[in-house]
């Protein structure tokens, strides 16, 4: 009887299926985690170092969805984490800076300058900018565009933070209170209709405690990153939240500022 042989395309059939296998688990993976670190879902608390401003900014943002219709414009849009959230627009669209790491991304579907948003005015029913106007240099023209986009009558949703460690460096360039931010917006001719401070109080001390941690932790080895992630961030962060809930009142101490406001009809 002859030696037995491997055949070649079989094996080769099973290293292509078993290829095909360890990209769509690649894949899962990307988008769990992608969802960990910008749902509230507990679940996520082991893994993500934000999660109490996450937490907060994502209740607000899927609070606001629930009344926006229509065209929609992703300003800043990322990896459009949010995209789920605005489950009755007809149109989503994402708008980014053009950068190599953006086009990387191949998230956006428009890009611009940095300047001007390459799209016609008065073209989408609701804008929002989410985390983002703090890495604008010139937030009086950036704000402009934001406005020219929209409809008469349609809506801006904003959000911006008070109180985080720079981020993103050299592009990090200012934090807005809550009053700076209402006259800008009413400067370039917003009428602000709800505005909110997220994660406040003992929540955002505790947000801070747990950031610091996390910068701490990115220079040691993996094991250790996520088992100091485990016992360390994630019951500082659960501590936060319920110190958050208590300093529902707080007006002074917080982290991010949350703006609804409207284009007049006229």
């Amino acid at each position: 009887m002859g030696k037995w042989r491997p055949s070649y395309s079989r094996l080769a059939k099973r290293g292509k299926l078993s290829g095909v296998f360890l990209a769509q688990k690649a894949n899962q993976v990307k988008s769990w985690t992608k969802s960990a670190l910008f749902s509230p879902t507990w679940w996520a608390l082991p893994i993500n170092p934000a999660f109490l401003s996450r937490m907060f900014l994502w209740r607000s943002i899927a609070k606001a969805a629930n009344s926006v219709h229509g065209a929609l414009l992703d300003v800043g849009c990322g990896v459009k984490p949010y995209r789920d959230v605005f489950t009755q627009v007809t149109q989503y669209c994402g708008l980014e800076l053009d950068s190599a790491n953006n086009r990387q991304l191949k998230q956006a579907d428009i890009y611009y300058d940095g300047h001007f948003f390459p799209l016609s005015d008065a073209s989408f029913d609701a804008v929002l900018c989410n985390q983002v106007l703090e890495h604008v240099f010139n937030q009086e023209n950036f704000v402009a565009e934001l406005r020219r986009v929209l409809r008469p009558g349609g809506i801006l949703i904003l959000t911006v933070p008070f109180l985080w460690p720079e981020h993103e460096q050299p592009n990090d360039c200012l934090r807005y209170t809550s009053f700076g931010l209402r006259n800008l917006l009413e400067q370039r001719g917003f009428c602000i209709e709800h505005q909110e401070k997220l994660t406040r109080g003992g929540g955002a001390i505790c947000a801070l405690w747990a950031d610091r941690i996390n910068t701490l932790l990115r220079c040691t080895p993996l094991m250790i990153r996520i088992l100091g992630r485990a016992c360390l961030i994630t019951p500082i962060s659960l501590v936060g939240w319920l110190l958050a809930l208590v300093a529902a009142n707080d007006s002074e101490l917080y982290l991010d500022n949350f703006v609804i406001c409207r284009k007049p009809e006229a």
